[in-house]
């Protein structure tokens, strides 16, 4: 947001402030607001997903900026580059203000180190153009006071991710068909959306304090450690280790044997999992073990390397393992109509008398992974509780065990055709057997009817058996689902059991949610799996009425 106080040379206390005149071709102004400072302004209606302005970047490097940058009053127009550097936009870039509704939005061209800013909905002639600039500000925004209030048309910015429209005159709210994707389906497919113009919210799967930057930062814990005596008992002590049932996952982040002063130690296991002294093997002579302070987790960068090895020699795992995959503007538009697809797949089951939950992997994104999962159709479930009278019919494991028996039903060669897709009743789940008992009963077509879309190919894996390969398909591995409910504690571990890719949902449930309300499954320590977390952008002050009006309520105490 630009300074309300004439800060050019020469300029004395009573000097009028003027604003530069721009040329460019999409009819722009710059303007001086007194109270508010310079900003950019229409000269003419400038139309829907107008490209207005590309502004390239200077980008310094993160020293640099501290030493210098962040000293001056480019500390107050500069932002994040992807890379980690700090970037400073140059021509309107810089002087488009915030808004708590923007009616511009921006995309970052790394390839061309450019910004480019485009108009969300139809602006008028002397209108301000506005971009969002998040929700840290330093400044208390303009429009924050009355924008609960104000007049919104059925143009403007939907403030729900991209799934809803507002009718005129009321704040009435309609799911969204059709114009779903609307939002991104103009323009370059290819285009990286910023972060903050995505209708989805990443949630962290690392702790907050993941710097730690400083001595005190760093987050500590205990553990047994022995002196070794001699070089050579290294072999011997690391061998035993694997016997002992003390090499556990939660010790990876450690190195185990540490040089000091010319001394040699081995770390054994975290005094949390064995509180006493853990016993030696009789034929090595070793002096008692004893507790030392380590590091809890891995190593992000060098400065916390540094510190970290100080307590105990540390695994260096660079931040780059953390960072989230850019998304495209064409992704954006594949991810929309997934949500968009879920959402009446959940009306439909609401309607039917179950609840209105479901769940839904589309087909993916890109043909690297289209062709490595060999999916070609769809898939998806919504909750069976109410008609199945059982209370696992949960639609995440609807859809895994729906995914498990298509999977299984491609490999199958003992008949000349695969029979239709079925789903396992929950409560006669046997281990196939050579020699079928008389009473067993096969389950039925009907059983997966209630939970599968009707049109579903009989091995939508579109794989002979002869491509089959034990361990090719780990049930989701490399897919992406989306949910119309916060999956609960249990679905969200069956979700990281089979290996999904990224979890996308629109209502959280914040008394039983598993991806971030009471807790975040794949973010707990110790998990063999971590899958990434979306939770779409609704506004919070009208979702229960949207989940009502588009036929997706549930109790709040309900686990989805």
């Amino acid at each position: 947001m630009d300074e309300a106080a004439d800060s050019s040379p020469g300029a004395g206390p009573s000097s009028p402030r003027k604003a530069p005149e721009h040329l460019n071709s999409t009819g722009l102004r710059i303007e001086y607001i007194e109270g508010k400072g310079r900003g950019v302004y229409a000269c003419c209606e400038i139309p829907a997903q107008t490209l207005i302005e590309v502004s390239p970047v200077l980008l310094f490097g993160a020293a640099e900026y501290e030493e210098h940058g962040r000293h001056t009053v480019l500390d107050h127009y500069t932002f994040k580059w992807r890379d980690g550097r700090l970037a400073l936009a140059l021509g309107l870039g810089s002087l488009f203000n915030h808004s708590q509704r923007p009616n511009v939005s921006y995309t970052i061209d790394s390839a061309t180190e450019s910004i480019r800013y485009t108009t969300t909905r139809r602006v008028m002639p002397g209108e301000e153009l506005c971009i969002f600039y998040g929700h840290k500000l330093w400044f208390d925004p303009v429009d924050a006071a009355d924008s609960a209030n104000a007049d919104i048309t059925e143009e403007t910015d939907d403030g729900w991710g991209g799934l809803t429209n507002l009718e005129d005159g009321d704040a009435h709210v309609r799911p969204l068909d059709e114009s779903f994707s609307n939002r991104f389906a103009d323009g370059d497919p290819t285009e990286e959306i910023a972060d903050e113009a995505l209708p989805f919210t990443r949630l962290k799967l690392t702790p907050e304090d993941e710097e730690e930057e400083d001595m005190d930062a760093i987050r500590k814990e205990e553990a047994w450690a022995v002196d070794l005596p001699e070089p050579k008992l290294a072999a011997m002590m690391l061998k035993w280790l694997k016997q002992s049932g003390f090499d556990t996952p939660s010790m990876a982040h450690l190195k185990r044997i540490r040089k000091l002063d010319g001394k040699m130690s081995m770390v054994l296991i975290l005094t949390r999992e064995h509180p006493h002294p853990p016993t030696l093997p009789e034929k090595i002579e070793l002096p008692p073990p004893y507790v030392v302070t380590v590091p809890k987790t891995a190593a992000l960068t060098m400065t916390s390397l540094k510190l970290k090895s100080v307590l105990w020699p540390t695994i260096y795992a660079p931040r780059k393992k953390f960072e989230p995959e850019p998304w495209t503007r064409g992704r954006l538009r594949w991810a929309c109509e997934a949500m968009r697809e879920v959402m009446k797949e959940a009306r439909a089951a609401g309607e039917r008398g179950e609840l209105p939950i479901a769940a839904y992997v589309p087909v993916p994104y890109d043909e690297e992974t289209k062709s490595a999962t060999r999916l070609v159709e769809p898939l998806s479930a919504h909750d069976t509780r109410k008609s199945a009278g059982h209370p696992l019919r949960h639609c995440v494991i609807n859809l895994v065990r729906a995914v498990g028996e298509l999977r299984a039903s491609s490999s199958s060669s003992s008949a000349p055709k695969s029979p239709a897709p079925q789903l396992t009743p929950l409560v006669d789940v046997r281990s196939p057997s050579p020699n079928p008992t008389p009473n067993s009963v096969p389950p039925t077509a009907e059983q997966v009817a209630a939970a599968l879309s009707p049109s579903r190919s009989q091995t939508p894996s579109g794989q002979s058996p002869s491509e089959v390969r034990n361990g090719a398909h780990y049930l989701l591995t490399s897919l992406t689902l989306f949910m119309t409910h916060e999956p609960c504690v249990m679905c969200s571990m069956a979700l990281l059991h089979s290996r999904v890719k990224e979890v996308f949902y629109l209502l959280p449930m914040a008394e039983t949610g598993g991806c971030g309300s009471i807790t975040c499954v794949p973010r707990l320590e110790g998990v063999n799996h971590r899958y990434a977390v979306n939770n779409w952008k609704l506004d919070g002050d009208k979702v229960k009425e949207w989940a009502e009006q588009s036929g997706l309520c549930i109790d709040e105490a309900c686990d989805a």
